[in-house]
């Protein structure tokens, strides 16, 4: 069994920074790539940022220059710093893993989610 355990939401001014963290754990795994997802009120989840075993990124239009995501292997954290902060990233931020687990299987894993306000 895996699991995502997420951190570092909050409430924050907007031009304010926060750093997300999200530790996968559990049964034998590598990780082929982790990723954060946001879903603002009333909206569809989209992808904020994403990082491959490779070390390779890809980053919505909206948070390029502003977000960085990167990853500790060793501890199988991905964390994503989010500077330059604006009130429309206030969302639902999820942390997304895609792990080719000990079977030989690959399977999603999502966290639970943890809120980011910025206030105006």
């Amino acid at each position: 069994q895996v699991q995502l355990l997420e951190s570092g939401g909050g409430l924050v001014q907007a031009g304010g920074s926060l750093r997300l963290s999200c530790q996968a754990s559990g049964s034998a795994f590598e990780i082929n790539s982790m990723a954060w997802y946001r879903q603002p009120p009333g909206n569809q989840r989209e992808l904020v940022a994403k990082i491959r075993r490779t070390g390779s990124t890809d980053y919505a239009d909206s948070v390029k220059g502003r977000f960085t995501i990167s990853i500790d292997n060793a501890k199988n954290t991905v964390y994503l710093q989010m500077n330059s902060l604006k009130p429309e990233d206030t969302a639902v931020y999820y942390c997304f893993a895609n792990l080719l687990r000990a079977d030989a299987v690959t399977r999603n894993y999502w966290g639970q989610g943890t809120q980011v306000t910025v206030s105006s």
